[in-house]
């Protein structure tokens, strides 16, 4: 195997994916997309929860089959297409229906969002399993920051394509084209991965007779194993940055005239702040992804204190940016923080109980709409701030490998 080779293909599958899916990214475009159809701000967090949240319903049920896989390449193929499929659909559903029936526009968009992310439940199993098996436990960490490094590149790039077609087409035609040409764009990233040449797994685990059987030892071994329980607890208060966030371009929109260029500028701002993350600093790292973990959460409640003050472009710009960075800090130590505990033969199992689990903080959107149609801005991000300071809190109790 060639670390040189397989990293340039997963960097060129972020690069491209995220050229893709920063057209509905869920701190800009997506709110402002369904705010067009609908004002209601908990239809906001709904939909901002679908486009993750339907990976959190299949992981289990992939792990289950996957444990015995000697290799799963072919599945994440299969994955691949329905999520170009769903992508697609997605502008498809705007650009021929749109305006002329708007409920039925959202329920669309909402049912390709759910089978965009619930395809993902399971290729988030098999990615995790490829990249397990192609790159060593230091090598992991180094094209996982490459690979958000050129995710970000490609969220750039499409920041100001995005900019440049909300200032020239009128919505709803605007969001539809960004959708499909995206979508196009995708293949290229989804191709690159898909050719990695991944090596034969010998220490397989034997599946259980029945899904019930399994989700019995997968709750047993959660029992068993406290840094896993630990691990997730703070992994899950983390995605508490998602009560807050899809309404940040809410505030701003009631707050500055919010152009084309303005949202395109945001979402490059919050890119270029990843890539920076990314270049300088997850990917110095050298395996310590607790601390790593801990400094994703600094910036995250340094983004929430801002927000309380924010009142120009430039205000809001300094929050997305830091929310680039520190999103990536936490995708990055999720991931290498449950395969360092992982044996190898129970590895999907272990990422499919951790994910699961954690996956429901990407809900936490629509508990944040309630709280912010009744409450509004300042008890939101109070709560928040709360919560992430809590999540920092346990971040203290987790060591590399023992528990304090």
């Amino acid at each position: 195997m060639s670390y040189k080779e397989n990293n340039s293909k997963n960097a060129i599958h972020g690069f491209f994916l995220s050229m893709g899916v920063t057209v509905a990214e869920p701190a800009t475009i997506l709110p402002l997309i369904v705010y067009h159809f609908s004002s209601n701000l908990v239809l906001v967090g709904l939909f901002a929860s679908l486009l993750r949240g339907g990976a959190i319903a299949v992981q289990l049920f992939a792990a289950f089959y996957a444990q015995s896989y000697s290799r799963v390449m072919i599945y994440m193929r299969i994955v691949f297409f329905f999520r170009f499929f769903s992508w697609f659909m997605v502008g498809a559903s705007i650009y021929f229906i749109g305006d002329s029936n708007k409920t039925l526009t959202l329920w669309l968009i909402g049912i390709f969002f759910f089978t965009f992310s619930f395809s993902a439940g399971f290729g988030s199993i098999y990615f995790k399993e490829i990249i397990a098996k192609v790159f060593s436990k230091e090598e992991r960490g180094k094209t996982m920051a490459n690979k958000q490094l050129f995710s970000s590149m490609g969220a750039i790039i499409s920041g100001g394509v995005a900019g440049w077609v909300l200032s020239n087409y009128e919505a709803p035609y605007s969001y539809a084209f960004l959708f499909m040409f995206s979508s196009v764009l995708m293949i290229i990233g989804l191709v690159a991965f898909g050719t990695i040449k991944e090596p034969e797994k010998l220490n397989v685990s034997t599946r259980e007779k029945n899904f019930l059987e399994f989700l019995k030892n997968s709750k047993s071994l959660l029992k068993k194993d406290k840094r896993l329980q630990l691990q997730i607890i703070v992994s899950l208060l983390g995605y508490s940055f998602l009560l807050a966030m899809p309404f940040v371009i809410i505030k701003a929109k009631t707050t500055i005239e919010l152009t084309g260029w303005l949202i395109g500028g945001f979402i490059t701002v919050q890119m270029i702040g990843s890539m920076i993350g990314n270049f300088f600093i997850w990917k110095k790292f050298k395996g310590n992804y607790v601390r790593m973990l801990q400094l994703a959460y600094t910036f995250m409640i340094s983004a929430f204190i801002i927000a309380f003050f924010a009142g120009n472009a430039v205000g809001y710009g300094l929050i997305f940016f830091i929310f680039g960075v520190g999103i990536d800090g936490f995708r990055n130590a999720d991931m290498n923080l449950v395969l360092e505990i992982a044996p190898e033969d129970k590895r999907p199992v272990y990422v499919a109980i951790q994910s699961t689990i954690v996956s429901i903080g990407l809900f936490f959107a629509i508990p944040g709409g309630i709280i912010l149609e009744y409450f509004g801005y300042n008890i939101l991000y109070s709560l928040t701030l709360i919560m992430l300071f809590i999540g920092l809190f346990f971040t203290g109790k987790l060591k590399r490998h023992i528990i304090v």
